[in-house]
């Protein structure tokens, strides 16, 4: 059995205030919240900055210094990927194994633009990485979603393409769930028996949640994904 902490949307900026809150106390918040629970990862997708700056990443790593478990980011459409290399180079990753579990991530991001839309290049190598895969059970994790959020989110800002996607990820049953952020909301849904699970914003929901929040994943060893999200 595993554990693993998702949060999304941290948005931390040059200045604490952005997106109309104090991002810098919310993530604060959130890791005061998670540093002390029992966690063997924890997973970052997307929008880790705002304007992606420099100074802003080394400020969300001081944020993030109180957890002790290992650190695992991919970008947004927020992002700099280049600035983001330079202070979270250690912890991009393409696969995470974590007892019989995989988690793999995908890019979504597009240069200047706020929707998402996987590559051919990005679903061949996707298609490789889930034939490779000598784990048991696969989660897939990227930062747009890739249904309608069924919200008062504007899904054209989501994934463009998400049946280019579905067809890669109906060729492989070790597929549990899908992981995303980017809508600022919490959510579930269901596409033939494949979980799809978007994770709430550590800065502010774009609903009229007024809570912040982050899942808590339970990977079991026979396949079975348990989580919660826990609001502050």
């Amino acid at each position: 059995m595993k554990h693993f902490i998702q949060i999304s949307d941290c948005h931390i900026d040059d200045a604490e205030q952005s997106m109309g809150v104090n991002t810098h106390q919310n993530l604060t918040h959130i890791i005061d919240k998670i540093a002390p629970m029992q966690s063997d990862a924890l997973l970052i997708s997307g929008d880790l900055t705002h304007h992606g700056t420099l100074t802003s990443y080394k400020k969300l790593k001081e944020l993030l210094a109180p957890v002790q478990s290992n650190i695992f980011v991919l970008a947004g459409n927020h992002d700099n990927p280049h600035n983001l290399a330079a202070v979270f180079s250690a912890c991009l990753f393409n696969t995470l194994s974590m007892g019989v579990w995989d988690i793999i991530s995908v890019d979504s991001v597009q240069a200047k633009k706020t929707s998402g839309y996987l590559t051919k290049d990005v679903l061949l190598e996707l298609d490789q990485q889930l034939a490779n895969s000598q784990a048991k059970y696969i989660l897939v994790v990227l930062h747009h979603p890739i249904v309608p959020m069924c919200s008062t989110w504007d899904d054209t800002l989501s994934l463009e393409n998400p049946q280019d996607l579905f067809t890669v990820l109906d060729k492989h049953l070790k597929i549990q769930a899908v992981l995303f952020g980017h809508a600022h909301e919490a959510a579930e849904f269901e596409r033939n028996g494949l979980k799809i699970i978007a994770c709430p914003s550590t800065a502010v929901q774009f609903t009229d949640e007024k809570r912040i929040g982050f899942n808590h994943y339970t990977l079991n060893n026979n396949g079975h994904l348990e989580y919660k999200t826990q609001w502050i």
